[in-house]
């Protein structure tokens, strides 16, 4: 069994399961569908929000609150002969002692189950599939001898409208809130009559109405009710003692105006070794529907066995996403992240950005161009046309010259152009995956608007956004880095516009080589011939000017100072220059050793891949926010496991396999969080960053959940290190593994076919095919057009040299 301190992963790898509610942070899981999302944590937290986590936020969650992760979405059950009560998620309640507590963080859904008082409570939180809105669905059981007489009540702290707004502007803004109780339906019918909808922070008043109802409700019949979070709470409370609950007696208050709550009062009865089931319900319903209770089928929503469809949907919909794919290694955590959480974190990602999260919490980013374009490799294999549908929406982003917003919000539809130099270059990027994995090469015909005028089709929008890239170089050749690249926390180093990024020049060549093989397809010799020469072009001016001697230099500033040299007191070597050095195929192969091998001099930790060496401890301006980090945190000096998985690759591509997937299992979530206490965050999911030695908080990591990590290490295993090669044309057979795996078998979905591979290593080897089969018949080629094959699934049997 897979396990910490804290709790275990289920046998089958699909729930995570929490057995001591004291958790060094609070522990997420998300719930969402297209439309509706919720964070969900091990204690009820989280909030919940309709499109935008900002503009269209629901419910409240405070930040840096104490006690932590408050407020969320609570059930407290209250013994009405006693006058105990109880939570059924433990918060907020957290002063009491259950005889049972277990959290089970499974793919959409989240079930608490508390034994307390001889009562038993189990709660789970999802979001249908079909639903703008989310259930929790309870189920109480006395374990004891008699009858019991209970009272449940079920609240959430609303918010409904704009997240910034109400953190910076609440006094004012309780002031729209309407909440009333329809007795026909039992239900709390919450809204708002003003909306802030302003594109950034400003005295300007929108004047706009709410444009939805949120209803709250129970299957249980209802005693009573409160819409007011002063009633409700009470005079120097908090949710761990609202008087309400206390009293037993609800304040039954409509609003129009103060801080909004939902709160339902129910009471039953249980006899003895009886349970029973309910749910509770919150969903949202556009105004334009007169009566939302009829659009919503309320009556028949409120049924169990409706309920209970609509978790089974959800269940179901993770188990046909996660049969995409199916791996069997020697490495039983390997297995488990790409088998269920890896596959899982990157569906996370692909809806929720860097926006919607715990430490991200939903109020200035939106959605990232950089982020959106990379997100989709977790997503592309399971469902193209999500993929296909968020390429096109994101392209209306980018200006007719090429240059793109650095990120955008829904709703709005505004964003902000900061001018990373590394931005553009990922439209690109996601188009051409998109059609590795689909060869759906219509799309590139479809035409999209731009942000600022014109229209054109996505190959046109493609090769502006390569062509502004190159526009954007200096004189002698390289790209200017604006307001900085891929690492945002180097911009101070061309605020002239004469700063140049070497890691965006192999950024760019990258590009460059990516897209020859899309120009061959589209006979667009000249756009070929073009960039072909700025590829050479960049070889050679990398090659003369940013050798450093063992390894490259990551900038050079607006004066013409040299950023990432040995000769530097701080800042030496930076990880991305060696890594794209090798993945863009720019630097020969004698250097590229040098410069590997230099980053694992420098930059290797017992968690993976360190992003700079030394850390900044003296404040460079003309260097950028990274000098003002902590060192050993963040971007100055940390384990970014995003640039860390980086490394990975390009220790795979140079022929260094053994240390790429050492570093590779040094980064999965159950090998660097084995100092729980210390690693702090959930160690099921990728976190953004691992402190590394140069802090005295070593190992504590940050930003969990929402982080490029997820795809690239999802891909790296899946491309490179199990060998499912994806291009325009077909799929190319190449493993790349620890010589200690004898055999492994993988499975994977592409184009409509099964692809089953299995691979022998009698020799140990790492790599090299010495023969394949596929469905019983040899072959000469690893490579495999899925066109050529009536089958729908391929057995690929292959053995290694």
């Amino acid at each position: 069994m897979l396990k910490n301190k804290y709790g275990f992963f289920s046998k089958d790898g699909r729930e995570f399961v929490i057995t001591d509610p004291k958790t060094p942070r609070p522990w997420f899981n998300y719930m969402w569908n297209e439309n509706y999302a919720g964070l969900i944590s091990h204690t009820g937290g989280g909030f919940s929000y309709l499109e935008t986590p900002r503009d269209n936020r629901l419910t409240r969650m405070r930040y840096n609150c104490l006690p932590w992760d408050r407020p969320g979405r609570y059930v407290i059950v209250k013994d009405s002969e006693s006058g105990k009560y109880w939570s059924l998620s433990w918060a907020p309640t957290i002063d009491k002692k259950y005889d049972l507590y277990e959290c089970h963080h499974g793919q959409g859904y989240t079930t608490i189950i508390t034994e307390k008082n001889k009562i038993r409570g189990e709660i789970t939180y999802f979001v249908p599939t079909d639903l703008n809105g989310e259930i929790w669905k309870v189920k109480l059981t006395n374990l004891s001898s008699r009858k019991r007489k209970l009272e449940v009540y079920s609240f959430t702290e609303l918010l409904m409208g704009n997240a910034l707004n109400d953190i910076i502007n609440q006094p004012n803004d309780k002031h729209f809130t309407d909440i009333h109780f329809n007795k026909e339906h039992e239900t709390l019918l919450c809204t708002r009559r003003y909306w802030v909808l302003n594109r950034k922070v400003t005295v300007a008043q929108p004047n706009i109405d709410w444009r939805y109802n949120l209803l709250f409700t129970t299957t249980l019949p209802v005693s009573g009710f409160d819409g007011s979070l002063d009633n409700f709470i009470g005079r120097w409370r908090s949710e761990a003692n609202p008087i309400s609950v206390e009293t037993g007696k609800m304040s039954n208050t409509e609003i129009t105006a103060g801080d909004p709550i939902a709160a339902l009062q129910s009471k039953i009865t249980l006899d003895k070794k009886s349970e029973i089931e309910f749910a509770v319900i919150m969903f949202v319903v556009s105004k334009d529907e007169k009566n939302p209770f009829k659009a919503s089928q309320l009556k028949q929503l409120k049924e169990i066995k409706t309920i209970d469809k609509k978790f089974e949907a959800v269940k179901k919909y993770w188990d046909d996403y996660l049969n995409n794919v199916k791996v069997s290694t020697p490495d039983n955590k390997f297995n488990l992240m790409l088998n269920v959480w890896n596959q899982y974190q990157a569906a996370v990602t692909f809806d929720m950005a860097r926006n919607s999260g715990y430490y991200h919490g939903g109020l200035l980013f939106g959605t990232g161009m950089r982020d959106q374009f990379q997100d989709i490799l977790g997503m592309v294999i399971a469902h193209p046309e999500r993929v296909r549908k968020r390429l096109l929406n994101a392209l209306r982003f980018q200006f007719k010259d090429g240059s793109t917003l650095h990120n955008f919000f829904k709703i709005t539809e505004w964003g902000e152009k900061t001018n990373h130099s590394d931005t553009p270059l990922w439209i690109p990027f996601g188009i051409v995956e998109y059609l590795n994995e689909s060869a759906d090469f219509s799309i590139l015909d479809e035409v999209v608007k731009f942000y600022d005028e014109g229209e054109a089709t996505v190959y046109e929008h493609l090769k502006l956004a390569v062509d502004f890239a190159i526009s954007s170089c200096t004189e002698r050749g390289l790209p200017k880095i604006m307001n900085g690249d891929w690492n945002d926390t180097l911009d101070h180093i061309g605020p002239k516009g004469k700063g140049e990024t070497v890691w965006g020049a192999f950024f760019l060549g990258y590009i460059l080589k990516k897209s020859f093989e899309l120009l061959e397809f589209r006979n667009d010799s000249e756009t070929l011939e073009s960039w072909k020469a700025k590829y050479e072009q960049l070889r050679t001016v990398i090659n003369d000017i940013c050798w450093d001697g063992k390894w490259y230099l990551r900038a050079f500033r607006d004066d013409g100072s040299e950023v990432g040299s040995q000769k530097h007191k701080q800042g030496k070597i930076f990880i991305n220059s060696q890594s794209w050095a090798v993945i863009s195929e720019l630097a020969p192969k004698d250097r590229a050793d040098s410069c590997l091998q230099s980053g694992k001099k420098y930059l290797l930790t017992p968690y993976g891949m360190q992003i700079v060496w030394p850390a900044y401890r003296e404040i460079e301006d003309n260097t950028g926010l990274i000098s003002r980090c902590v060192p050993g945190k963040k971007e100055n000096g940390a384990v970014f496991n995003h640039a860390s998985s980086w490394f990975v690759l390009a220790s795979i591509l140079n022929g260094d396999i053994e240390f790429a997937y050492d570093v590779y299992s040094r980064m999965i979530p159950l090998n660097s969080s084995k100092r729980i206490d210390r690693y702090e965050v959930e160690p099921y999911v990728y976190a953004e960053y691992v402190t590394s030695p140069e802090h005295k908080t070593e190992n504590q990591a940050s930003h969990s959940w929402l982080t490029g990590t997820a795809v690239w290490m999802y891909r790296i295993a899946l491309d490179y290190i199990l060998g499912f090669k994806t291009s325009l044309k077909g799929l190319t057979i190449d493993p790349h593994i620890p010589s200690s795996w004898k055999s492994f078998k993988a499975e994977r979905n592409f184009r409509g076919k099964r692809i089953i591979l299995s691979v022998e290593n009698p020799n140990g080897k790492n790599t090299g095919i010495q023969s394949i089969e596929i469905n019983g018949k040899s072959v000469e080629s690893n490579f495999i057009n899925p066109d050529d094959y009536s089958e729908k699934e391929l057995n690929v049997k292959t053995v290694l040299k």
